[in-house]
């Protein structure tokens, strides 16, 4: 979301953040926050992104900034939409506005890195996410598992739990055919508060049944997969078929694009998670490494990236690497 805010005189007397799709942008819910719409033309307004100069889903913001007179404007960044691309700056300027252009540049950048990876790499913005004990591996070995298809948690409650923030934070997740066979994973959000995210599954011979929960119908679920007939596809899911023979990563990074999905948690499994990274299409990874050990099993992806920080949850410890 965009984040706008109206300073008059050193004091905030408005402020406001994109709505919903379809709604209101930053500026406009900033702007209409203001009680005395008579200070708006003595105020600066700060917003992260570039005012839109444009008509979409709602009229042009840089006209909305003209029409109250506010005489200066200070952008983090500029929207690299072709829509937009600098044009939302120059109308104001044109008008007579001081327009200010790269401040706090690299926490907007942060900040709106999904939308910008979406706008210049044509893909979605891709956070890897897996667990390993402390001894390398992700998942242990078959006859450690219990007969029921269930998870075998590495993590303590509270690393799983922000894990379910996670994927309220963004729009799709992703596992491989293994994962859902093995774990019966639900995908959804039931530690935290927010809206359960797109389920992506790959499956290229449709050996996932609707005794899974991953096809009961309860959340939007995208299957890629490498069967045409479709008499065997399960109602309320959709098929996108891709060529396994080909790059597996770049297929799908190009259909969800299509699809207007800007972000994906991709939670494994091993070979799923090793097909991102040899593909080098992943933008950040989120590595827990457990307080246990399983001497044997299925060993974790092997990644090379920035690690950026490290955390601890308990005796769980959470590595962030980035790919610069």
């Amino acid at each position: 979301m965009v984040g706008a805010v109206v300073v008059h005189k050193n004091k905030i007397i408005g402020e406001g953040y994109t709505s919903p799709y379809g709604g209101s942008h930053a500026e406009v819910n900033a702007i209409n926050s203001v009680k005395d719409k008579g200070l708006l033309s003595e105020s600066t307004i700060y917003v992260t992104l570039e005012p839109c100069s444009h008509y979409g889903k709602t009229p042009p913001c840089a006209d909305l900034i003209l029409k109250h007179h506010i005489k200066n404007v200070v952008v983090g960044l500029l929207d690299p939409h072709k829509k937009v691309a600098g044009q939302g700056i120059q109308k104001l300027r044109d008008a007579g506005c001081q327009v200010t252009v790269g401040v706090l540049e690299k926490e907007c950048r942060e900040h709106h890195k999904r939308f910008l990876t979406f706008q210049k790499k044509k893909r979605p913005y891709l956070i890897l996410k897996w667990a390993e004990t402390r001894d390398g591996f992700i998942a242990p070995a078959h006859h450690l598992r219990a007969e029921e298809k269930q998870a075998f948690w590495i993590t303590n409650p509270y690393s799983r739990q922000l894990v379910h923030q996670w994927r309220a934070e963004e729009q799709a997740i992703l596992v491989g055919t293994n994962t859902v066979l093995a774990d019966n994973p639900k995908l959804n959000v039931r530690s935290w508060t927010g809206r359960n995210p797109i389920r992506i599954i790959i499956d290229r011979n449709l050996k996932i049944d609707a005794s899974y929960h991953v096809l009961d119908k309860t959340v939007k679920t995208i299957v890629f997969t490498a069967v045409s007939d479709e008499t065997k596809y399960k109602p309320d899911a959709a098929y996108l078929l891709i060529d396994f023979s080909k790059e597996i990563a770049a297929q799908i990074c190009e259909a969800l694009y299509l699809q207007n999905i800007q972000s994906i948690l991709i939670e494994g499994g091993q070979r799923t998670l090793q097909t991102f990274i040899d593909e080098n299409l992943w933008d950040e990874a989120r590595v827990f490494v457990g307080n246990s050990t399983f001497k044997n099993g299925i060993k974790a992806p092997s990644l090379v990236g920035t690690l950026k920080e490290t955390n601890t949850l308990d005796q769980d410890i959470l590595n962030l690497y980035y790919n610069d």
